[in-house]
């Protein structure tokens, strides 16, 4: 190994104080069994899975920084991985000084790390996304990739820069490394469904609230929060925050007829709107269903349908592949026993690219490209107009608040009412 970082980690003075070093991460491939160190930005519960889900696949790696806009949120998230199996919970290895809280609290976990994990609000996935880039990281970034066009522009050009450095991007799109999705896509590119005709994706389910007892005492705004705190506990109701359920949910889906088609739509009309979502503060400005017709290049169409119902309700998270020889449908998973996880395997993967114990992955491009698709959905179904994927790499839509602080005020648009909201 050559070209050793500035980084060394001491071991105790009892042991002589001998010293070893981690190479640049971006040097890392081909390492072989390299320990590497990671850290979490962004500790809620989908950031503490990941924890779990690393350390489960991947003995080599520690987790030594966590960073959050919260206090109470980091703590919670170190309590809850230092009670998992020793074996794992031995290599949760971060000390007081390594916890961060802050709106800039990402910088110094991108600092501590050779794996930088991205699981904080999509909206601010750009942001953290180009300053790992910068810093020459590895990174597990989690989907959505940005909530408006202008951002995720942005992502796209750190992406390029990070296929160019050769760093492993491994998305939270899990589908990418479920063995059922790669065994359908293999037997798809050697010919066995013929040429694909027509897509549906669903994501038809319960809603997401974070209201939860605990958080929002009688499901209700604590008077003591400012708007930014406020947004940020209730993220999932704000447009800018989550992007709406067509972008940070529904995106699995729909990720997955792009990668299957090889390409993005070029196109999308869409009808949406909140049937049942009162209009409450707590419930913010985001739809509770969008339909979405997008169309490919080649003329083949993706019906999209994600829709959030109160319980009981039907539910149907899948992707139908239509092609002339056969067809691909993965509702045939529902409440299958997965002899792999994919939360775990999408680790494994990217360690494993890393090391150069197997291919080299960066999904940054892809998955952007199918942020990019939800949103132009979104964008349909608010404005009632045809969104072509020229408007969206054109459009002048930045949803980022300019200022960052506890007691911000952000003003909350109201719902989305087609033929008045305008697409920019």
């Amino acid at each position: 190994m050559q070209n050793p970082t500035r980084r060394s980690f001491l071991t105790s003075a009892a042991a002589g104080a001998a010293a070893f070093q981690i190479v640049k991460p971006e040097l890392v491939r081909g390492a072989g069994n390299e320990k590497l160190k990671a850290g979490l930005v962004g500790c809620g519960g989908r950031g503490t899975q990941a924890i779990q889900n690393i350390l489960t696949g991947c003995d080599n790696v520690e987790i030594v920084a966590l960073a959050d806009v919260f206090e109470d949120r980091l703590e919670d998230c170190l309590r809850k991985s230092k009670r998992l199996p020793p074996a794992l919970a031995d290599r949760v290895k971060v000390d007081p000084e390594h916890h961060f809280i802050g709106f800039d609290a990402y910088k110094k976990v991108i600092e501590s790390v050779d794996i930088v994990m991205l699981a904080t609000y999509p909206a601010y996935r750009p942001l953290h996304f180009e300053a790992a880039v910068e810093a020459k990281k590895h990174i597990f970034c989690e989907k959505p990739f940005a909530t408006d066009p202008v951002n995720l522009r942005r992502f796209m050009a750190a992406a390029k820069k990070s296929e160019e450095m050769k760093l492993t991007v491994k998305s939270g799109a899990q589908r990418r490394s479920q063995a059922w999705y790669l065994d359908k896509y293999q037997r798809l590119k050697n010919g066995e469904f013929g040429e694909i005709v027509a897509l549906d994706a669903n994501w038809v389910g319960t809603p997401v609230l974070n209201f939860q007892s605990d958080v929002f005492p009688n499901h209700k705004r604590d008077p003591k929060w400012g708007d930014m705190e406020y947004q940020h506990r209730n993220w999932y109701a704000h447009v800018w925050l989550s992007g709406d359920q067509i972008v940070e949910q529904h995106l699995h889906n729909i990720d997955v007829c792009n990668w299957f088609m090889g390409a993005h739509p070029v196109e999308a009309v869409a009808s949406g709107g909140a049937a049942w979502r009162p209009r409450e503060e707590e419930y913010g400005n985001i739809y509770d269903h969008v339909h979405a017709d997008f169309v490919y290049a080649n003329g083949v169409h993706l019906s999209s349908h994600c829709r959030q119902y109160r319980n009981p309700a039907a539910q149907n998270v899948s992707e139908r592949i239509v092609g002339t020889k056969g067809v691909i449908d993965s509702v045939q998973l529902r409440g299958a026993r997965l002899p792999v996880d994919p939360y775990v395997q999408e680790h494994v993967d990217m360690v494993n690219s890393i090391l150069g114990k197997g291919p080299y992955i960066n999904e940054a491009m892809a998955v952007a490209e199918s942020t990019m698709t939800c949103l132009m959905g979104r964008e349909a179904a608010y404005s009632g107009q045809k969104v072509t994927w020229d408007m969206m790499m054109n459009s002048q839509q930045d949803l980022l608040p300019k200022e960052f602080g506890y007691q911000v005020k952000v003003p909350v648009p109201p719902l989305p009412v087609p033929g008045e909201y305008r697409f920019v």
